[in-house]
């Protein structure tokens, strides 16, 4: 079974008896009891954080995603399906993390969780369990990951570009959060995250044309490697998916993100 990195409701409605099928619910446990979609597993969000200081936001470790493949039953044959309560941040960051390790049969629900019940799906509030699996074989990629120095080492590059997904006073430093320093990156480009979806009313992805005209105005394009970021490569979780699902084919996420960067002293800051 292969299925779309942004799935859809109805598609996935078909497949609920796969066996190879894996849903990953990455609610608050709290909205998860209140009703999921059958069979899927909630997983707590920290878990797709190393805690570790001085950026405790940063991918886990080797042992911690071997852990966390193991709590979830992932093997070799999951074709995985996440969503969130929050509008798919937290999702985008799963799969992501997924992909990094390796497994690349990942897809998140376009919408969320709202998408399913707006289609009239059935919920249940029974807790599911991971089924018991062998471990899975972890291979980090670095080509997905972005850091300091790879950054620093490309600020000028033509071919480079800095995708900074968090808000605009964020942007311009007019906000700073957890951070000595305000601003972005120099020569970053701005476009929200929360822009890449329809409405605030229907958080599917907008029309892929739509899309990737507004990013071409924005300087981020197909062609470039992209590297994305916010506070804590929580926001930029989604905007990994949405460029990924428009067809981006080098896309790195800066885990360390404004968190790292902000609190650096000799990093460079725009305003």
């Amino acid at each position: 079974m292969t299925l779309p990195l942004l799935i859809e409701a109805s598609e996935l409605n078909q497949h609920l008896n796969n066996p190879d099928l894996l849903i990953i619910d990455l609610s608050s446990e709290e909205n998860y009891l209140k009703g999921h979609i059958p069979g899927a597993i909630n997983l707590p969000a920290s878990r797709l954080l190393s805690g570790q200081a001085p950026v405790p936001n940063k991918l886990p470790s080797k042992d911690q995603l071997q852990q966390l493949c193991n709590d979830i039953g992932l093997t070799k044959n999951s074709v995985v399906v996440a969503y969130d309560d929050q509008k798919g941040p937290l999702a985008g960051r799963f799969i992501w993390t997924l992909h990094v390790i390796g497994h690349n049969s990942g897809s998140m629900l376009n919408g969320q969780l709202a998408s399913w019940t707006a289609a009239d799906l059935p919920l249940e509030a029974s807790p599911q369990h991971a089924k018991a699996a062998t471990a899975y074989n972890i291979n980090i990629n670095p080509a997905l990951i972005a850091d300091v120095a790879f950054i620093t080492q490309h600020l000028k590059a033509p071919n480079v570009v800095i995708w900074d997904a968090r808000s605009y006073p964020e942007y311009t430093g007019e906000k700073v959060i957890n951070a000595a320093k305000g601003g972005h990156i120099p020569g970053a480009h701005h476009f929200e995250w929360t822009d890449c979806f329809i409405s605030a009313d229907n958080l599917r992805i907008k029309p892929a044309n739509a899309l990737l005209s507004a990013l071409k105005e924005q300087g981020i394009t197909p062609d470039k490697t992209i590297i994305t970021h916010c506070q804590t490569h929580r926001r930029s979780g989604l905007t990994y998916i949405v460029a990924r699902h428009l067809g981006f084919n080098d896309v790195r996420c800066y885990d360390g993100s404004w968190f790292e960067w902000g609190n650096l002293p000799e990093t460079p800051v725009e305003k």
